[in-house]
């Protein structure tokens, strides 16, 4: 599936941002081959994705998919860095 383009807004920058990822890197992940799963939330399919920026910093994103028209976005849900046991846990994965 090929995503156009990422849907930000009022009700997903700030909740986003505040962990001290920008737009920029949080995209940037996505745009850097992340492992993605399914999330076990249940108000509706949510996925994660687990990357690096182009800096190399580790990020873990909660994000869902919307269709805008004919198109397909990506809309994040939460950012962060990853803790040191997450990245020793992505390492061992990537290796």
């Amino acid at each position: 599936m090929e995503v156009a383009a990422f849907d930000w807004d009022e009700g997903n920058w700030p909740k986003c941002g505040k962990h001290g990822l920008t737009q920029g890197e949080i995209e940037e992940v996505f745009r850097n081959d992340p492992m993605t799963d399914i999330d076990p939330s249940v108000a509706e399919r949510r996925f994660r994705a687990v990357g690096k920026t182009n800096a190399g910093r580790l990020a873990f994103v909660v994000f869902t998919l919307r269709r805008r028209g004919d198109r397909m976005t990506i809309r994040p849900i939460s950012a962060r860095y990853m803790h040191a046991k997450e990245i020793r846990r992505y390492e061992q994965t990537k290796a």
